[in-house]
């Protein structure tokens, strides 16, 4: 057995309920109004009683418009009153830990106590075949979407892939067939790292994170011991949160640390426990006295089974641009004008089925029972979901019908100063 096989122990309520927008751009549609839609979205959700509301960072997608958390995250910290705003996350190739944690001081300044700086390791594009290394891992959003899903409504469901497993009732699925070292995957990413201008070269991981976290003390030296002040992180009203796609550097060191996590099951369904598990392993106290774990869903509600699947049905198509497109996410196409799950080649379909199988898709009966199962299997103390549909109102509708049916109110839903017990302290 294996760790991440282990019997786990249920939570006795459910959990906080929180967002992750991509932005993401309809086809027929442009970024500016994705953006819009965004801002309508993190309102709605202040209202609906969501814990907090992040945004990706993501370049050069034309199917994704959020390139800009810290902009996005300043932008509705001033139209919400309530929920907390943040990034998930602000990627280390392009972004220094030092002017991440500027920006998010900055807004956390006018708005202590509701920003988050979420912060993921520096994304390098994957070495060539013959270069490869085994113990890497692989890359998590970089300059790429990501999301996760379920087929659409078909004949019997196609076989799973070896390595496929259920756990107490959570599908974690056989890694992604698709090689992360694929020669065209690697020569887009490199050409769109060129273009970003992504050129400093990060540090190792603890020591990005220990920047911020002495910068915010007032307590940070440089390797020449030299000390060094920056007045919008020196005491910033913000919590950072590690992202982490697999059981690797990203979730020991947020352990050692005492940070909290955002495990990401929507883009690394896979590898999901054994995050969990590496981080809980790893777990000292220091930021936090005790783990925080946050854990990703795609979730897509409607008013039955049948109309989500309905609603569903382009996210193959656009999962698959992702991994194997040339030019990342497409503009998110209408239900009904992509092409079948059973049209699709093998290698196609390989290569997004774990995304496919892990995207919960249905009523909101249907939905809440699948959530409540990812929760109790990886134990978190928060669900973060994130939502794409071509149709804007079917978005919008779809955070409603999930905040009624987890039973979320604006009047109880945790500030900094509500359930102080499950909300990570701020670091000061």
């Amino acid at each position: 057995m294996t760790v991440s096989d282990q019997p786990t122990t249920p939570h006795p309520t459910r959990v906080p309920l929180s967002i992750l927008d991509l932005a993401v751009v309809s086809e027929g549609s442009t970024g500016a109004q994705a953006l819009r839609d965004t801002l309508d979205t993190a309102v709605r959700a202040d209202e609906l009683g969501y814990r907090r509301i992040w945004f990706a960072e993501h370049h050069l997608s034309p199917g994704v418009a959020s390139a800009s958390p810290a902009v996005l995250a300043a932008l509705v910290a001033e139209r919400t009153t309530r929920i907390r705003v943040g990034s998930g996350a602000v990627l280390l190739s392009t972004t220094s830990p030092l002017l991440a944690a500027e920006q998010f001081g900055t807004i956390a300044a006018l708005h202590p106590g509701r920003v988050d700086l979420g912060l993921g390791r520096a994304f390098t594009p994957p070495p060539a075949k013959s270069e490869a290394s085994t113990g890497a891992e692989a890359p998590s959003s970089g300059t790429q979407a990501t999301t996760a899903g379920e087929p659409a409504p078909a004949p019997p469901a196609p076989a799973q892939p070896a390595g496929t497993r259920v756990v107490d009732g959570l599908l974690i699925p056989a890694a992604p067939g698709v090689a992360f070292t694929d020669t065209a995957l690697r020569q887009r990413l490199l050409a769109q790292k060129e273009v970003v201008g992504a050129s400093r070269t990060p540090a190792e991981f603890r020591d990005e994170l220990e920047l911020v976290l002495g910068l915010r003390a007032g307590t940070f030296t440089n390797s020449a011991g030299t000390a060094y002040t920056s007045p919008p992180v020196e005491g910033a009203a913000f919590d950072l949160f590690v992202l982490a796609s697999s059981g690797g550097v990203s979730a020991r060191v947020a352990g050692e640390l005492g940070l909290p996590l955002a495990a990401n099951y929507h883009v690394g369904p896979s590898a999901t426990l054994d995050t969990i598990a590496a981080y809980r392993a790893a777990f000292r106290p220091g930021v936090l006295d005790q783990p925080y774990v946050v854990v990703s869903a795609d979730v897509l509600v409607a008013d039955t089974d049948a109309e989500a699947r309905r609603i569903a049905d382009p996210f193959t198509a656009w999962v698959l641009s992702i991994r194997r497109g040339a030019d990342g996410a497409i503009a998110y196409p209408a239900p009904g004008t992509t092409p079948a799950w059973d049209d699709l080649s093998d290698a196609d379909r390989a290569a997004v089925q774990d995304r496919v199988d892990t995207r919960f898709v249905g009523s909101p009966e249907t939905v809440v029972e699948r959530l409540e199962t990812l929760a109790r299997v990886t134990v978190a103390d928060e669900i973060v979901v994130t939502t794409v549909a071509h149709d804007p109102a079917a978005r919008a509708r779809s955070f409603e019908l999930l905040a009624a049916r987890w039973g979320l109110s604006a009047a109880d839903a945790a500030g900094p100063e509500v359930a102080a017990d499950r909300e990570p302290a701020l670091a000061r």
